[in-house]
């Protein structure tokens, strides 16, 4: 693995000639989270921390080995590693596929002892829609980038099973889910309202709930967009997966239908007016007619669908949605003396995200403007050659986390992008394992 990360890495670097630093911010970054947060576990899965948190997010461990999927059609180590990480993601989904957050070993480690259903390996139990999506995404594209079905065994099946159960019970969830989290003396972003439900939403229109954000705050009204968007993405590759591989009709199909509801629940009731802007997106929307207008830093996002790959009906909503969220119509987007970007509320306010950074610049049709980015992300780092959560408009040299594996991922992400070097989705990969199973 070292050697075809290293050899990476150097082509990385040559193609960065002229701006040293760039090359060498990838580097750091490239090598850290296979280097400090990866841990193979006894029973041959493999154990990802979030970085300055010992606890395995689905969604953060997921991104996190994202870039070497660049790596895993050449590399076995690589492959089996993101195939050794799903086992585990899957393992854990099964055991609770409400939790966003688990332990190394069901010791009863967690951030907090909420009032919701407790079980020894959960290290946090706020439901988001995307800790469901993340995996299934990184499963789907380990298939097509290397033919590897080895993650889709018995504990996958469950795991496919629980999460169409939890996006179709989700998607009445006043009337079907008995989903609740409480946590006492906190601010209202850490727990939900209405004795752990959340704010009140309006059953059958297709969408499906969220407790939570991507950021793991509270959502202010429970159909969360981008969320939204992700699932019917990633219920489209499961059902290709459950026919391709699995040779599941029944189990496809179902899949294909949820998607194309939840699809179709967005494109009729999360779209509305914006002086200025014309027809948009919401961020969060609760069936009765009320809209959130803004974006957060987290992925996904609205700036993110593109990236995770959402076919808007019309595509001058999206690109209406784009121009007011990378404006001051967004709450949380800022603009200082050092750098404009879109900020989060779960970090003070007039901090930018270098995981919205690089999400903007993955967006970005321009290779110019990528790399403008790219060079606003170097100028940000403070010295650290690593990205971190957010950092002051005006001072970068304030910031939020010392280092973010999440982040530095994305940084690689739009740094490979950059440099033309993607993950090989081939249909032919996905044909058969070719032994790579």
């Amino acid at each position: 693995m070292e050697n075809s990360m290293n050899e990476l890495i150097r082509t990385v670097k040559e193609r960065f000639s002229d701006n040293q630093k760039l090359g060498e911010m990838f580097e750091r970054c490239y090598s850290n989270t296979v280097r400090t947060t990866v841990k193979q576990m006894e029973d041959d899965t493999v154990h990802i921390i979030t970085g300055d948190i010992p606890a395995m997010w689905l969604r953060d461990s997921s991104a996190q080995v994202k870039p070497y999927l660049v790596l895993a059609g050449q590399n076995e180590g690589f492959r089996d590693m993101i195939a050794a990480l799903l086992k585990r993601q899957f393992m854990m989904i099964s055991i609770d596929p409400y939790a966003n957050a688990f332990n190394e070993k069901p010791d009863g480690s967690c951030w907090s002892k909420d009032e919701t259903k407790r079980n020894a390996w959960v290290w946090e139990r706020k439901y988001e829609i995307d800790s469901l999506c993340y995996p299934l995404q990184l499963a789907w594209m380990l298939w097509k980038t290397t033919g590897c079905t080895a993650p889709f065994g018995d504990n996958f099946h469950i795991a496919a099973e629980k999460i169409l159960e939890v996006f179709q019970i989700e998607q009445n969830h006043e009337k079907d889910s008995g989903y609740h989290f409480i946590r006492r003396n906190t601010y209202y972003t850490d727990t939900l309202s209405r004795e752990g439900r959340g704010s009140l939403v309006k059953d059958g229109i297709g969408m499906t709930w969220s407790g939570f954000r991507p950021s793991d705050d509270t959502c202010t009204y429970g159909y969360l967009v981008p969320s939204n968007m992700f699932a019917s993405v990633v219920l489209s590759y499961l059902s290709e997966i459950a026919e391709v591989v699995l040779k599941e009709k029944e189990l496809g199909q179902r899949a294909e239908k949820l998607s194309r509801e939840i699809r179709e629940g967005i494109e009729n009731y999360a779209i509305t007016e914006k002086e200025g802007f014309g027809k948009v997106y919401a961020y969060e929307i609760d069936g009765y007619g009320m809209y959130n207008l803004m974006d957060d830093a987290n992925v996904p996002s609205l700036l993110s669908m593109d990236y995770i790959g959402y076919c808007p009906k019309d595509k001058a909503v999206a690109e209406n949605t784009r121009k007011m969220i990378l404006s001051e119509a967004n709450p949380y987007y800022y603009s200082g003396k050092t750098a404009s970007g879109i900020g989060s509320p779960h970090t003070p306010p007039g901090y930018i995200w270098h995981i919205a950074l690089a999400v903007q610049g993955l967006t970005e049709k321009s290779r110019e403007k990528k790399r403008e980015i790219l060079e606003l992300l170097a100028r940000t780092e403070d010295g650290t050659k690593m990205m971190h959560e957010g950092f002051n408009k005006d001072d970068p040299s304030q910031y939020t986390r010392e280092w973010f594996s999440w982040a530095n991922a994305m940084f690689c992400e739009l740094a490979l992008d950059y440099c033309g070097i993607r993950p090989d989705l081939q249909e032919e990969n996905a044909k058969s394992a070719d032994g790579k199973n």
